[in-house]
């Protein structure tokens, strides 16, 4: 970092303020300057009032204040300067401006003290999403990883979808799910599936046990919460995949979408999948294991229902397989900068229901790069 840096990028807000506030000052001094030279029956003294309105979108109370009193003392010498102070048009003007930069005033306190507030919650917020949804690492063994989340609710950036990843033993579990509704208020079942995940995925337990698992832990919740207008509409879709450093991938659906693989030379196939219902519906439900190939240069790409559900301004949905088909050979990060400006555009820029999406690359021999496991560690 360059010396001074920091105390740069600290000025740069308080420079622009207050370049901000030489218009409210000019304003008020042209418009003094040209009331004085104007005939005797023509009086811009209340445009006054425009340059104490405009500062609060920039400035806080106190500048606010300042550029009032300055629009006061602006009103009080065109008053003396157009025939006294004892006239009463000029005594109500006078009177009317002091008025209004009070109630200005009191507005921008309000508005700086909501402002303030507004990104205590938004910090407090964040800080909780970042504890709930963990990042996954960039890279574990031979398998690069890129995410992307885009939530439905504004200033949210986790909702009702979630995701996860562990590693045990050189082989990589994750979890891709979405749980009913969206936003904020479904963050507390995607918690408690994301909690079950990662406490369970540690003991390398059979992938359809873990399934179970989960399962159990959805309805059990759903047991304790809901009340009786809500029964049987808890539930939750989840993806579990189960990818070692070598060999074919196995996985197990519980009302999920299947994945799509991505190979070379633009091709896009949907790996066999018989899904059980989703997790909170039938908790004795069997979980079927399906077991597909995933070689070197092959990309995986885990999502949710929001993607596919994406509807642009004629209610279409989101073609995700024929999009897809033309970044196959792009990497994980750019597969996911691709699909975030693709879907958004799709969608008119505001997506209806929350969306995740996982991108899970599996570089060549020649290119792997071992040193994921210790990133993961601090993260799972």
């Amino acid at each position: 970092m360059a010396p001074g840096g920091p105390r740069v990028r600290l000025r740069q807000p308080w420079l622009k303020v207050h370049a901000l506030l030489a218009l409210p000052v000019v304003l008020i001094v042209v418009i003094t300057v040209v009331d004085l030279r104007l005939p005797w029956d023509i009086h811009l003294g209340p445009a006054l009032v425009i340059a104490p309105a405009l500062t609060p979108s920039f400035a806080g109370p106190r500048a606010t204040a300042g550029v009032g009193a300055l629009a006061v003392a602006a009103q009080f010498l065109i008053g003396v300067h157009r025939g006294g102070l004892a006239t009463t048009n000029h005594m109500v003007q006078l009177i009317t401006l002091v008025i209004l930069v009070v109630l200005t005033v009191v507005y921008s306190a309000l508005r700086e003290r909501r402002q303030a507030l507004l990104a205590q919650v938004r910090t407090v917020a964040e800080a909780a999403q970042h504890v709930l949804m963990w990042p996954l690492p960039e890279q574990i063994g031979p398998l690069r990883i890129a995410s992307l989340y885009l939530a439905a609710e504004d200033e949210a950036q986790i909702g009702g979808d979630l995701y996860a990843a562990t590693v045990s033993d050189g082989s990589v579990r994750l979890l891709i799910g979405d749980v009913r509704g969206k936003g904020l208020p479904a963050i507390g079942e995607a918690a408690l599936l994301l909690g079950s995940f990662r406490e369970s995925a540690h003991r390398r337990i059979p992938l359809a046990e873990l399934a179970t698992r989960l399962d159990q832990s959805v309805t059990r919740y759903a047991a304790d919460l809901e009340s009786p207008e809500e029964e049987g509409e808890r539930f939750a879709t989840a993806l579990l995949l189960d990818i070692p450093e070598r060999g074919p991938v196995t996985m197990t659906s519980c009302g999920h979408p299947p994945p799509l693989l991505l190979s070379p030379g633009h091709v896009v196939t949907v790996p066999s999948l018989h899904p059980a219902p989703p997790l909170g519906v039938h908790a004795a439900a069997e979980h079927t294991l399906d077991v597909f190939s995933f070689e070197p240069g092959d990309t995986l790409l885990l999502y949710t229902d929001g993607v596919m559900e994406a509807r642009d301004e004629h209610h279409r949905f989101y073609p995700l397989a024929d999009r897809v088909a033309r970044w196959t050979e792009d990497s994980p990060e750019a597969l996911m900068h691709h699909l975030r400006r693709d879907l958004l555009a799709h969608a008119g820029g505001r997506l209806g229901d929350d969306a995740a999406l996982i991108a899970v690359h599996r570089t060549p021999v020649e290119r792997r790069r071992h040193h994921g496991r210790g990133e993961m560690a601090r993260h799972g």
